[in-house]
């Protein structure tokens, strides 16, 4: 869908693009078929997930088949008007998750280290 707009797919993308967009500040009572409609005008889609829970309601995955759709489709339904709501679109971040788990095998890596220092300190003054 790219080059209908234009557009060649020379450029260098940014490094935060992804086929994944995370859709935010939906209508909870919008169906696959509006999304499919909605987000179906940039370019082929793989998938569409919905939340239907609680915490995830109002949120959504759109996996786009071309990373420059998906770049498409952000750019222009950034800030788009669904039924009284402002979409928030996001590319979603993969490792995201990863680095925050490993942040915090980090600190106790560096607490266990400042106990044994500590430790060591304690046992030099005895000596």
């Amino acid at each position: 869908m790219s080059l209908a707009f234009g557009k060649t797919r020379t450029a260098q993308l940014p490094p935060n693009v992804n086929r994944i967009l995370l859709v935010k500040n939906l209508p909870f009572k919008i169906t696959s078929d509006e999304m499919y409609d909605l987000f179906g005008k940039y370019g082929a889609i793989r998938q569409i997930r919905i939340g239907n829970t609680q915490k995830t309601r109002g949120s959504a995955f759109v996996v786009y088949e071309d990373i420059y759709d998906a770049k498409e489709a952000c750019e222009h339904l950034q800030g788009f008007n669904v039924t009284g709501r402002y979409l928030v679109l996001l590319y979603y971040q993969t490792n995201y998750r990863s680095k925050k788990t490993d942040l915090g095998k980090e600190e106790e890596r560096v607490e266990q280290q400042y106990k044994n220092m500590s430790h060591e300190d304690d046992e030099d003054e005895l000596t």
